[in-house]
């Protein structure tokens, strides 16, 4: 129930504002009486509130349904298109930025390359704040007196976002040591701005649309350039005591193995990542025409493709390379089961996606090989629903969860 004791009267209803509201926006088309029979709250309370969101222009009456006998039940929804939010997928080779409404439906994406020559795995501060200033002004704004209101801008960033409201980022594997990216952001936006790490925002989209809908305790498992987690236990991401739970990728697959971009060596990510896989390609096949690609998802798909090819040398070192790649996430996730016992794991990020449709059913048998029976017939392994810009849509829900929180009320900054 929502009115519990040692509250006051203010507490109270705003509690039941951001309760009505939540329920709303996952469960549009909803009456009064479906809202109070799903919150538990009396039919008083939901008309008083309703009446106070409606008044905001944050709910909206969208219809009616017939009854038997009875006078039409008035459906309610969230005004989904006078509110629209900004995500941010910062990758290591590019910058996604999309703009989306409420219902996170997108209305405009920019695709912002980030600048070659630099050290590979590297990359600078200042170019992801342009990037970002450039697909901001690529997807734009809403006229100021269109009535529209931008809740904020969700960003995705690799590595471990600590201090917030402040948000600092540390990321070793692209160079970054307690960067201010929210400060330097706000050179370029007075937007609000929510920063997470990318996996979590991948892991959110998912819970809330995809393929950790209805489930409670979830892995999320991000392959990119380099790889990362999201743990969701009872629903809720679970960061540690000082943000940086999740860090999959450092994990030791093999004691004094191939060195990782963070600098230990044996790490997990030094044998899943699209740059490891890469890497571990053209050291087995040194003739082969992957090093040569546009990008590291041409080069994986050269991979892919070599490794269903009739025999060659370039054949079997694919297929050599894939196998030691599904070996080592399949006890990596074999060890995540026994210690974390999910209902779901989930394979998500573009290079995830691509390996998914080779890889999974090995992958699968190497992770009940190495996890107890129980829990791993508990577990279901999967692929994330969203596709690729899976990272850029949770980013998005980030103002979303603000805007459900606080029902409608927060920053008006555009």
């Amino acid at each position: 129930m929502a009115e519990r004791r040692g509250r006051n009267v203010r507490d109270v209803r705003r509690s039941n504002r951001s309760l009505l509201l939540r329920h709303l926006y996952f469960h549009p088309s909803s009456s009064r009486l479906d809202l109070s029979r799903a919150t538990g709250l009396s039919a008083a309370s939901v008309s008083s509130v309703v009446a106070e969101l409606i008044e905001a222009q944050v709910v909206i009456e969208s219809g009616a349904l017939e009854s038997d006998g009875g006078r039409p039940r008035i459906l309610l929804d969230v005004a989904a298109p006078r509110f629209q939010v900004i995500g941010v997928d910062v990758g290591e080779t590019r910058i996604r930025v999309e703009r989306f409404d409420l219902g996170l439906t997108e209305l405009a994406r920019a695709e912002i390359p980030m600048p070659q020559g630099r050290e590979p795995g590297r990359c600078a501060p200042g170019d992801v704040v342009a990037g970002v200033a450039e697909g901001l002004a690529v997807v734009g704004l809403p006229d100021p007196d269109s009535g529209v209101r931008v809740l904020g801008i969700g960003i995705g960033v690799p590595g471990i976002v600590a201090g917030r409201p402040e948000s600092v980022v540390h990321c070793q594997t692209i160079g970054w040591d307690a960067v201010p990216l929210e400060a330097l952001l706000r050179e370029v936006t007075d937007l609000p701005l929510f920063i997470d790490n990318g996996a979590n925002t991948l892991g959110q989209a998912e819970m809330w649309f995809g393929a950790g809908r209805g489930v409670s305790d979830t892995l999320f498992l991000l392959i990119g350039s380099g790889i990362g987690a999201s743990v969701m236990l009872d629903g809720v991401a679970y960061r540690g005591s000082s943000t940086s739970a999740g860090e999959w990728g450092h994990i030791t697959a093999a004691i004094g193995g191939r060195l990782c971009r963070c600098g230990a060596r044996g790490c997990l990510e030094a044998y899943i990542g699209a740059e490891s896989i890469i890497a571990r390609y053209a050291e087995a096949a040194p003739a082969a025409d992957a090093a040569s690609a546009a990008s590291e998802e041409d080069a994986l798909l050269r991979i892919l493709a070599a490794a269903r090819r009739e025999e060659s040398e370039q054949g079997r070192a694919a297929r050599a390379v894939l196998a030691e790649t599904a070996l080592h996430l399949g006890v990596s996730i074999g060890n995540l089961i026994n210690l974390f016992n999910p209902e779901r794991i989930i394979i998500g990020g573009w290079a995830g996606l691509l390996l998914a449709g080779d890889l999974l059913p090995g992958v699968r048998e190497v992770a009940r090989a190495h996890a107890l029976r129980h829990p791993f017939s508990k577990a279901a392994i999967e692929v994330g629903r969203l596709g690729p810009d899976a990272v850029a849509l949770g980013a998005a829900t980030l103002p979303v969860a603000r805007f459900l929180h606080t029902a409608g009320v927060g920053p008006r900054s555009h």
